[in-house]
């Protein structure tokens, strides 16, 4: 059994989802939340999640940061480097899905050149009435970064783990790949 850990950075603009989305996570869907104060520091929420088809887990430490920009450099700070990475849009704010590439710029800034996993999350699906972004927009533009993505709703508590099991997943995935590279230079 293989327990790892990963630093889960968990970024986007304010009032998209993101703190409701990592509460859901922590609770396993127990508790929606419905007041929020605004997250003004990083706040660090942790999850073991676990690898299907197998007895191996990896335990996200996921770094819940302010929406604002005035809070944004001294969040990168508090980062570090960054393992996974989770940005969080909502489908009714065109505006908060553009800011995405700015979030993802940030993210990777941080990541000293390597290539990091990561995700795309369409939050508040609920609202699909005043959809501002398409599924098929949002899904170019993370196929374009190399992410996967994923549509949510905390406040139905709709598909909230599946974005963390992928980078859980994706994680794990490097974690045997490095496995397997280092096997194979001490065997001859």
């Amino acid at each position: 059994m293989v327990k790892l850990r990963a630093r889960c950075i968990l970024v986007g603009d304010a009032a998209v989802g993101k703190s409701a989305l990592a509460q859901m996570l922590r609770s396993d869907g127990a508790h929606f939340q419905k007041m929020y104060s605004m997250t003004t520091v990083v706040e660090v929420l942790t999850k073991c999640v676990n690898i299907p088809d197998s007895s191996d887990s990896v335990e996200l430490y996921i770094f819940d940061s302010p929406g604002r920009e005035i809070f944004a450099e001294a969040c990168e700070k508090m980062w570090g480097q960054p393992s996974v990475m989770c940005v969080v849009f909502d489908i009714s704010s065109e505006a908060s899905f553009k800011s995405c590439a700015r979030w993802l710029e940030r993210v990777r800034g941080q990541c000293h050149g390597l290539q990091v996993p990561g995700v795309l999350v369409g939050n508040k699906s609920d609202l699909s009435s005043r959809r501002e972004v398409e599924v098929a927009v949002a899904q170019e533009w993370a196929q374009k970064q190399g992410m996967e993505y994923f549509e949510t709703s905390v406040k139905e508590m709709e598909n909230c783990d599946a974005p963390f099991v992928c980078l859980a997943q994706a994680f794990y995935t490097r974690y045997q790949d490095h496995i397997k590279t280092v096997q194979s230079i001490v065997s001859p």
